[in-house]
């Protein structure tokens, strides 16, 4: 059986420019594609809440079926508690997977316990990449929802941290840009245990990592008559 982590909140009522749907789940499968286990639902205060679960056998994500070209993108996320190390949270604009892409990137890269989590941030134009600045957050990612924003407009790319612009990426008219190819929108949950954590040096910690409460392949008083036949095969 895999290991699960904790999984990854996102408060995406607060997506700009995704209209909320009706139904617990009709908004995400409407707008959103998704990758993994990814659930929808509503939290006690009523809005909408999607969450990504990463194991050993997969990540999970959702993106955008819309592309966009400019405009301004905020999340509110809460991010996985305790031992974090190996993880990656993004939020991201991406035009595909091209070698010449564009991409605008905020990645979290999971933390050991007791240590400040990194936000990096990251411009691709065209394929061009490696213009990365990296922040420790001020406060506790994983106790509450911050706001997480991305601004794309023809002259510069803002990132905000609940409503603070932590940096601007200008355009300057002889060097690439993100100006032509729309994006899709995406939400990722991943294993960077390759270098996310103190560049690679403390990957995820499978062991200490099960928060699953109850598993029903190991349910033997349930089923008297023996385990359901996909039990014996993962």
């Amino acid at each position: 059986m895999a290991a699960r982590r904790a999984p990854l909140a996102l408060l995406a009522a607060s997506v700009a420019l995704l209209a909320a749907a009706a139904s617990a789940d009709s908004w995400l499968y409407e707008k959103f594609n998704t990758d993994g286990t990814v659930r929808a639902d509503y939290d006690a205060s009523g809005q909408q809440v999607a969450m990504l679960n990463l194991d050993r056998s997969s990540g999970a994500g959702l993106n955008s079926k819309e592309q966009y070209l400019y405009g301004e993108f905020s999340i509110q996320m809460k991010l996985i508690p305790g031992n974090s190390a190996g993880t990656v949270s993004c939020f991201y604009l991406t035009s595909g997977d091209i070698d010449d892409h564009d991409e605008i990137d905020m990645e979290f890269m999971g933390n050991s316990s007791g240590q400040p989590v990194v936000l990096n941030t990251n411009v691709w134009a065209s394929g061009d990449g490696k213009k990365e600045h990296q922040f420790d957050l001020w406060f506790d990612p994983a106790a509450d929802y911050h706001t997480y924003t991305i601004v794309w407009n023809p002259t510069n790319i803002l990132f905000k941290v609940d409503g603070n612009v932590i940096r601007c990426f200008k355009r300057y008219a002889d060097l690439p840009y993100p100006s032509s190819r729309p994006m899709a929108l995406h939400a990722t949950l991943w294993d960077g245990s390759y270098w996310a954590t103190e560049k690679g040096k403390v990957p995820i910690d499978w062991a200490g990592s099960n928060y699953m409460r109850y598993n029903y392949c190991e349910d033997g008083w349930r089923f008297l008559q023996g385990l359901p036949a996909e039990c014996s095969r993962s």
